[in-house]
């Protein structure tokens, strides 16, 4: 049975549109034009134990309506949602025991006090029994590596300190289902690796269900078998990151670099997408062009010091992809 079952979900909102000008300005005193606008438009998807999706789209796309329901805080126009074989509005005491949420751009520590506080008054919330609240908290603090900073008000610490902080707020409780919204962001090359390989490590051995949803897709290439791309409230694609790289477009892209400048790099069958000094970009179909007898043409007619062939960027994908549907 899934953990997580959304259908058809509905949730509009009313914009009120200001005529130009000062005259607009009087008429908006007695009277006003409203529109509404789809934040969701009938969405639809499931997710089954132990899954890490990643949720992106544009600013305004969605995103944050979907876990904002789904969290409980909000509840849609129409439609069905289901956590846990509960409807997340109408059981949230019960329902906010079972998620946890962390929000790249928001804490849920309390400013002034010490981390370890914050702690302590999180497990008089969740009224976690004392033996599993130690453990777990220590268990956190030592993945973590929060140990150096537990007695230092929330205010002075890092930005990646905080963010780490959240995490064990978040995990206290022990929560089957998590929400990430933007986890990473901020954050220096050094913080975002170690929150990565924390959000790998819980989600393979606690088996938990995570919700990733941000605008770095270095995030979800590294974590995220599985994506939903939403855009103006409607579901665009939902599958694996080779499938959605798959159903935009099969090009492929052969980096070389050359043992010496060359003016100009010509191949019938590929397209130079970037050439500067000694670095070369290009694209091509591997449907009609197997890449053996492509770089066999390159290594005959130019100086190849070294080569390589990857995927387009996935920012170039999402973009194409948002680009098409509209």
């Amino acid at each position: 049975m899934s953990q997580l079952i959304v259908k058809d979900l509905v949730k509009t909102y009313r914009i009120a549109e200001r005529q130009p000008g000062l005259w607009g300005s009087f008429q908006g005193v007695f009277h006003r034009n409203y529109r509404e606008i789809y934040a969701l438009d009938h969405i639809s998807f499931t997710l089954e134990q132990g899954e890490l999706v990643g949720y992106i789209g544009p600013n305004g796309a969605g995103k944050s309506s979907t876990v904002k329901i789904l969290a409980g805080i909000m509840f849609p126009d129409s439609g069905h949602c289901e956590v846990f074989g509960r409807i997340p509005w109408e059981n949230r005491i019960e329902h906010v025991r079972q998620i946890g949420v962390v929000f790249g751009q928001r804490t849920q520590l309390w400013w002034d006090l010490p981390v370890i506080e914050s702690f302590d008054l999180l497990r008089r919330i969740y009224r976690i029994p004392t033996t599993d609240y130690s453990r777990q908290r220590d268990e956190l603090i030592d993945t973590l590596n929060l140990s150096a900073f537990l007695d230092i008000p929330v205010r002075q610490l890092s930005l990646g300190q905080r963010v780490r902080a959240d995490f064990v707020a978040a995990l206290l409780h022990s929560p089957p289902l998590l929400f990430l919204d933007e986890p990473t962001i901020g954050l220096d090359a050094v913080s975002k690796l170690a929150v990565r390989d924390f959000i790998r490590q819980f989600n393979q051995e606690r088996k938990a269900t995570i919700i990733l949803t941000t605008h770095d897709l270095d995030d979800i290439e590294a974590l995220c078998d599985r994506v939903i791309v939403i855009d103006q409230g409607k579901i665009l694609s939902d599958g694996s990151l080779r499938d959605l790289r798959s159903s935009v477009s099969k090009e492929r892209l052969l980096i070389i670099d050359l043992a010496e400048e060359i003016p100009e790099i010509q191949d019938p069958d590929a397209e130079v997408i970037y050439h500067q000094n000694q670095r070369v970009h290009l694209r091509f179909s591997p449907d009609t062009t197997p890449v053996t007898d492509l770089i066999s043409r390159i290594t005959a007619q130019y100086p190849v010091q070294d080569l390589f062939v990857e995927n387009p960027p996935i920012e170039e994908i999402i973009a194409r992809l948002y680009e098409g549907e509209r």
